[in-house]
């Protein structure tokens, strides 16, 4: 094709999960705006997977500075306080516009918005729809969405952000017939969403490869804190087939229990005043250890508890969990399910500022592909609140930019041209190179590190990355396409555990030997771009 032949918009939104949703209505106010969707609008990502809610201060008993600073412990002191600051700040706000929008979320007998505890706070914040709440929030924002101008590109795959110079303009995707589609956009948000798939246990849809980071670090922008990958700690464990399916942590919050296989309440002894409500780093590598050590169940779980609530409470507030678990043969009114950690959330990402600006001009972010809100470790129920607070910012910032003259060249489709011709002669199965990936990651690179097993798995990693993706027809290209951003992203994942000589948040060094806690280190981020790697030193 043709570079002339290409779509022309002011904002192209890359991602339809509730931050590229947001974006997209946002950034319409200011100009043409397309979304461009990996799946069909709003059924692929996270959001319409998540389950347990939305913090927000709402009460008179709460406040900003105590949401911010338990944000901050939570994320062992690495989140960026400015952005820190914008979530606690205009979450509320960003809430009233769901529920001014339709959205219907639980309420108190005062016909109050109800509020449940969630891990590493102090206060009951987190907002809910039962234990539905992003699909609540997603059926909202599309409806948002239909009544807008924005124009939906769906089942299109983004494979290149395009530049004109050192400015970003547009991307080159695969529509749903594998042939190639150029955007030209004034400017671009990348809300693509995560990247846990590389492991072989995750909660993440199958949309969850990566794509933004490697998008982004292809085309030069900086990276921040990749390492920093969150592994709930409850993800269904049997049968075989739900591995990783997420247990929400609202059942933690509504009062659920974890026992060991000797029936013994285990979180006493790794957190004594938080328990099951502690921060998802502590509680996941409590449930591993207790595993490792011989005290789990015969499936390689711990058991979480809640038959000791009413049933109308289960049946009211965990209505998916149990609805879930019964298609298991598993009644969690009457016995325990069985869980264990699972792959679930990227903290790192591309480096942001409050305005959503990456460190490449024209190039916008927001949502689970960025970096630095959430710093070591994710509190729950902060996310869904980034997705609409970033959203919302990155697409007013995006759609605020000037009208420009762009210009791409040729060159730019050609490459993308001979990059899918190559896989036709391909000497690799995509799906089994990524299934080796996966069990790699999880085993070298998952809650436990040490510079042996993480040395391993950049050797492999390498290997595979020097073997070409097989594509049998014009339908495996986006296949090929993933798996080589699966290896970018999983190769930024070992590079930044690498570079971080320390145990802090949801990064275990088990070979490193550390005098200082969190709050005392004097590392900041790992950094990673084309121009090289490095983590930062506070004060520096």
């Amino acid at each position: 094709m043709l570079a002339d032949d290409a779509m022309d918009c002011h904002v192209l939104v890359i991602g339809s999960g509730g931050a590229g949703v947001r974006a997209a209505l946002e950034a319409a106010k200011y100009g043409d705006t397309i979304l461009l969707s990996r799946t069909l609008t709003g059924k692929g990502g996270c959001t319409t997977m998540a389950e347990g809610g939305y913090n927000a201060v709402l009460r008179a008993q709460d406040s900003p500075a105590l949401h911010v600073q338990d944000t901050m412990e939570g994320g062992a002191w690495l989140n960026d306080p400015a952005l820190v600051e914008v979530l606690v700040r205009e979450a509320p706000e960003r809430m009233r516009d769901l529920l001014a929008w339709g959205a219907v979320f639980d309420v108190t007998e005062g016909r109050e918005i109800a509020q449940r505890p969630f891990g590493g706070q102090r206060f009951p914040r987190t907002c809910y729809a039962g234990d539905r709440t992003g699909h609540e929030m997603i059926l909202t924002l599309v409806e948002q969405l239909r009544r807008s101008d924005v124009v939906q590109l769906q089942e299109h795959v983004a494979i290149e952000l395009l530049k004109d110079g050192e400015r970003v303009c547009g991307a080159i995707a695969l529509d749903r017939k594998n042939e190639l589609v150029v955007v030209k956009a004034d400017a671009v948000v990348l809300a693509t969403g995560g990247g846990t798939r590389v492991y072989d246990i995750s909660t993440n849809s199958a949309s969850g490869t990566g794509d933004g980071y490697a998008l982004g670090y292809r085309a030069g922008a900086e990276l921040i804190d990749m390492e920093m990958v969150q592994f709930h700690p409850t993800g269904a464990v049997y049968p075989y087939d739900a591995r990783g399916r997420l247990v929400t942590e609202a059942v933690r919050g509504e009062g659920g229990v974890l026992k060991n296989a000797l029936g013994e309440r285990f979180m006493e002894r790794y957190d004594p005043v938080r328990k099951e409500l502690s921060t998802r780093d502590v509680v996941s590598r409590a449930i591993a250890r207790e595993v490792l050590e011989g005290r789990g169940t015969i499936h390689g779980g711990v058991h979480l508890d809640v038959s000791h609530l009413p049933s109308h409470v289960i049946e009211e507030r965990l209505p998916i969990m149990l609805e879930q678990f019964l298609r298991f043969g598993v009644d969690i009114r009457k016995e325990p399910m069985e869980v264990a950690p699972t792959a679930h959330h990227i903290m790192g990402g591309l480096r942001i500022t409050p305005e959503c600006h990456t460190t490449l001009a024209g190039l916008y972010a927001c949502g689970e592909v960025t970096g630095g809100v959430h710093g070591a470790n994710r509190l729950g129920g902060n996310a869904l609140a980034d997705t609409q607070v970033f959203g919302k910012r990155a697409g007013e910032a995006a759609g605020k930019g000037g009208r420009r003259s762009i210009r791409i060249g040729r060159g730019q489709v050609e490459v993308q041209e001979r990059r899918l011709e190559r896989f036709y002669a391909g000497d690799t199965n995509p799906a089994e190179a990524a299934r080796q990936l996966r069990l790699l990651m999880w085993e070298k690179a998952g809650i436990f590190r040490s510079e042996e097993g993480l040395l391993r798995a950049r050797r492999e990693i390498s290997r595979l990355s020097g073997l070409i993706p097989l594509a049998s027809s014009r339908h495996s290209l986006v296949e090929c396409c993933t798996l080589e951003n699966m290896l970018l992203l999983s190769s930024l994942i070992v590079e930044g555990a690498l570079l971080r000589r320390e145990s802090r948040g949801a990064h275990m060094r088990v070979d490193v030997t550390q005098t200082w806690g969190a709050k005392d280190s004097s590392f900041g981020h790992t950094v990673q771009s084309l121009e090289g790697r490095k983590i930062e030193r506070r004060g520096a």
